[in-house]
């Protein structure tokens, strides 16, 4: 495993948690009939590098990467072990593969969000802060998913009178510099793509939010829980069980090929109104009826 998270996040210590028992269920227990290499690599991709190396020349009978970083790396590192990816969005965009029905390489597995997402976030934004005229748009701009996120809340953008900014990011400095410039200007609010650095640097982001009063939505539950004003996405505890069982069907004979490529049925949305009353603002009762989950 290569996990796109630090080995302290709690997310993804849960995560990784989640695919063990649901490998275990299905027969599967470490010590016994599996063996388990797991490497932390975060957001550091020379990091990925070095792991993505060194677990392909173990040559294990499947890797399972966890972040579009990760797994574009170890793509390039093997074309022939079977890769389960998890926690990625754009496979198709992102060269992982050219059909989802029937993959064409090695590598098969979950994505967490369709392209089309990122004009739901934005749709979300304005709906819980209607008098935001500014949206940030916080990626990272060499990932295509993150690309395409922004294309489709850029395509929502003029319907909701809402000015989009991308705001490209690398790192916790970048994330600093371009919020608080944003931040310069009023009725702004931000939107937080899924990506290793945005998670890495979760705490980071929603301390700037709180700090300039910015309503931001974010990709994953936990960044509610946070203290982040809104998140709709998936649970990533749930993909990693699902790629469990592709890890189970390959060891017992299946190819990527035979492995469809499957996006999440469930979004869930997390409002966190704790930090809607700091922010001073009130939350529709429309967008708290369709909340699956509210922080008080």
């Amino acid at each position: 495993m290569l996990l796109g998270f630090t080995e302290g996040d709690a997310e993804g210590q849960a995560s990784l948690a989640a695919f063990q028992r649901r490998l275990q269920e299905l027969g599967w227990t470490e010590g016994r009939n599996i063996r388990i290499d797991i490497r932390w690599a975060g957001a550091d991709p020379d990091k990925a590098q070095t792991f993505a190396k060194e677990l392909v020349g173990m040559a294990p009978d499947v890797i399972v990467p966890s972040s579009n970083q990760v797994t574009a790396i170890l793509q390039q590192e093997t074309r022939t072990i079977p890769i389960v990816f998890v926690l990625v969005g754009d496979p198709i965009g992102s060269g992982f593969t050219a059909s989802l029905t029937r993959p064409d390489r090695n590598l098969t597995g979950f994505p967490v969000f369709e392209t089309e997402i990122g004009g739901k976030w934005l749709e979300t934004c304005k709906e819980v802060a209607s008098n935001i005229s500014r949206v940030g748009f916080i990626l990272h701009p060499e990932t295509p998913a993150n690309v395409a996120f922004l294309g489709a809340a850029e395509a929502a953008a003029p319907s909701l009178g809402v000015k989009l900014i991308a705001l490209g990011v690398h790192n916790g400095t970048d994330i600093e510099r371009s919020v608080t410039k944003f931040a310069a200007e009023s009725n702004g609010g931000l939107i937080v793509a899924p990506h290793v650095v945005t998670i890495v640097n979760r705490d980071v982001i929603i301390g700037l939010a709180a700090r300039y009063r910015l309503p931001a939505v974010y990709a994953f539950r936990n960044q509610a829980l946070s203290g982040g004003l809104v998140s709709y996405g998936t649970n990533p505890t749930d993909t990693f069980r699902q790629g469990a069982s592709y890890v189970d069907r390959i060891l017992r004979g299946a190819k990527p090929a035979d492995l469809p490529v499957q996006f999440p049925t469930k979004y869930e949305l997390v409002i966190n109104l704790k930090t809607a009353k700091a922010l001073g603002l009130t939350v529709p009762p429309a967008l708290l009826s369709r909340a699956d989950e509210v922080i008080e």
